[in-house]
């Protein structure tokens, strides 16, 4: 770490103690050459999920937009909003996990209608309806034949 006052790029750590929840460190460090004493903060780099959209258009990860579709097929459902957000969570680290940071949009709905089949049968089956466009009755009865 450069020092700011001489410009020496070597310094040595006094102390380190988290913040803000641990969600940062600060530490404190002394300049080997000219001895003054700074305040560094260190954090997790987080870098966003990148989603490849069907008309390969380009957009970053937004856990809103996620929350709204399985709302929707939630609807006058028993599910709590709790359960909902446990899941994009592991939707999320799923995601984060993975070695490419792009991601496409099918992938996202795949991962989304896996949970919900956990979640609530129906709501499984509205958000299936919707995202993969059924267009007649027998596409239902095919989606829920596969359910039991």
């Amino acid at each position: 770490m450069r020092c700011p006052y001489c410009g020496y790029e070597e310094s040595k750590v006094i102390d380190s103690r988290p913040t803000d929840e641990n969600e940062r460190i600060r530490r404190r460090r002394e300049c080997i050459q000219c001895g003054k004493r700074f305040t560094t903060y260190e954090t997790i780099e987080n870098v966003p999920i990148i989603v490849v959209k069907k008309d390969k258009s380009r957009e970053v990860f937004d856990r809103n937009k996620v929350m709204e579709g399985m709302l929707r097929a939630c609807k006058k459902r028993p599910v709590t909003s709790q359960v909902l957000d446990d899941a994009i969570m592991e939707i999320e680290t799923t995601l984060q996990s993975a070695t490419d940071r792009e991601v496409s949009s099918v992938r996202i709905g795949e991962l989304i209608m896996e949970k919900l089949k956990e979640i609530d049968e129906v709501a499984y089956v509205r958000f299936a309806s919707v995202y993969k466009a059924f267009d007649s009755a027998s596409a239902f009865i095919e989606e829920i034949s596969k359910l039991q």
